[in-house]
């Protein structure tokens, strides 16, 4: 029986960076992926849509100029394809070398994976053989997969998820997405973006992305009805089911009342779950959380040489987060011990448009949790490189400490290239950090980041633009209590 310092199972972002960890320290290393390299972090996840909402925005900045032009589906999805194929030919080809390697420690096998006990993995190939190996550790990053309604039958043809969007041979004429959250939300923004297809997005709660502030769901609600998108606000889903190659679906509003649509189209986005059966955890006794996710203790499950990483735990399922669990647990395998992961600091980009970055917590998880806080808001129309760009919509948000250290409590950055503002300010909160060093650094001119600097110097009373002058562009106010009051010397 072959036997390895680590076994992965899992070929996506989070297994690849685990194996690849493990490499660093010497290990001999198996990974096991049982459909495609990359998993659907490339395929049918991050890289796919991310192209296609490119590739959207680029579409929608051309309809500013010229308000007739439409876009070829087929060149869109050619585009979409050679990303994919480019990255996973890096991958591919990577794996492919290290196995070349004089002194080679990295082995890949292409099989489903089945836990026979803490230390021994069965690998069934695709022509039905089977071998065994075992490993001292052992790490899983099996992903997940789009939830599904148990009431809604999701053929990926007519009505799809996610994983049936590279089904579509067309824009459709009509869509409707059910899920407001940020995936559904994106979406919604991509295919309303290209101009061709009339999108409904389907809003249980009061309004969209019910997990961030008011303010930036304002703006993004408000872009999608200027690309014709309708949200329906305050909508329950009594019914959806496909007749005719359609889909006919049936809302029930708060009112009391019903009503009846029909799209050509609809997309499920209501979340997604882990891929844990037939792993056989429970032959080595691995135990799942109360959200049927794999339970687990700073990346280490209740067996002690068995780790997790990635969306398989829903803790948080981003790319970036994956891949720092996994490297993470690799190192508490084989490495000095390290202090336990912290998930205060993560970076996210909400692919809307505008884009949305966001770091630390909201308004409204501090006021939730009863943090004191000052909040800065400055607006883009007071940015250079916004004016320059002439995509002057959005802000920047600041939220820190209600006392004179101000440490930085979350950011958010609402507009065109917001992505790139937030990486600073992640620093400050991870290294729990006041704001006076960042507000006086050089910044470079013109650009987005420059937005930051004025809002730290907002808030230390020595901003260029004044908020008494411009109240409609600037603010400063504390809340504490659910009250909030602007700062007097600052109004």
């Amino acid at each position: 029986m072959e036997n390895y310092d680590l076994i992965v199972i899992g070929g996506g972002p989070s297994g690849y960076a685990g194996a690849m960890r493990a490499i660093d320290f010497g290990k001999k290393v198996l990974l096991i992926e049982k459909k495609k390299i990359g998993g659907a972090g490339v395929y049918n996840g991050v890289l796919a849509s991310k192209t296609l909402w490119e590739q959207a925005l680029k579409v929608a900045s051309i309809r500013e100029l010229i308000p007739d032009y439409e876009v070829n589906f087929n060149d869109i999805s050619k585009t979409v394809n050679e990303a994919v194929f480019e990255r996973k030919t890096q991958m591919t080809v990577h794996l492919q070398l290290l196995q070349k390697e004089k002194n080679r420690l990295f082995y890949y096998d292409k099989g489903s994976a089945y836990i026979v006990d803490k230390h021994t993995i069965q690998i069934t190939k695709d022509d039905g053989t089977k071998k065994t190996v075992s490993a001292q550790n052992i790490l899983i990053a099996t992903g997940s997969r789009p939830r599904i309604p148990n009431n809604i039958n999701v053929d990926e043809q007519t009505i799809i998820t996610s994983d049936g969007i590279k089904n579509l041979n067309s824009f459709p004429k009509s869509m409707v997405v059910l899920g407001a959250g940020v995936i559904g939300c994106e979406f919604a923004t991509i295919f309303s973006a290209f101009g061709t297809t009339k999108v409904n997005l389907i809003d249980k709660a009061d309004r969209i992305l019910p997990f961030e502030d008011a303010d930036i769901a304002d703006v993004i609600k408000e872009n999608l009805e200027t690309q014709n998108a309708h949200v329906h606000s305050g909508a329950s889903l009594k019914r959806m089911e496909a007749k005719n190659n359609e889909v006919e679906y049936e809302l029930e509003f708060k009112n009391g009342d019903s009503k009846i649509f029909k799209v050509e189209k609809a997309l499920i986005s209501i979340g997604r779950v882990p891929n844990i059966e037939n792993l056989g955890l429970e032959n080595a006794g691995v135990k799942l959380n109360e959200r049927g996710c794999i339970w687990d203790d700073d990346t280490q499950t209740n067996i002690s040489n068995i780790y997790v990483a990635g969306d398989v735990t829903t803790e948080m399922a981003l790319v970036n987060v994956g891949e720092r669990e996994a490297r993470h647990a690799v190192v508490r395998m084989f490495g000095p011990a390290i202090k336990t992961l912290t998930y205060k600091n993560i970076s996210s980009i909400m692919f809307l448009n505008p884009e949305v970055a966001a770091v630390g917590m909201n308004e409204q998880e501090c006021v939730a949790k009863g943090i004191p806080h000052k909040v800065v808001k400055l607006d883009y129309t007071t940015n250079a490189r916004a004016i320059a760009m002439r995509k002057t919509k959005g802000f920047f948000k600041i939220i820190v400490t209600n006392d004179n250290g101000m440490r930085i409590l979350g950011m958010r950055v609402v507009g065109e290239h917001a992505s790139s503002a937030i990486q600073g300010v992640a620093y400050l909160i991870h290294t729990n950090q006041g704001i006076r060093e960042l507000a006086d650094m050089m910044h470079p001119h013109p650009s987005i980041i420059e937005g930051v600097q004025e809002c730290l110097r907002m808030l230390l009373n020595k901003s260029i633009y004044k908020p008494y002058i411009f109240k409609d562009r600037l603010k400063c106010y504390t809340c504490e209590n659910g009250i909030c009051t602007p700062i007097e010397h600052l109004v």
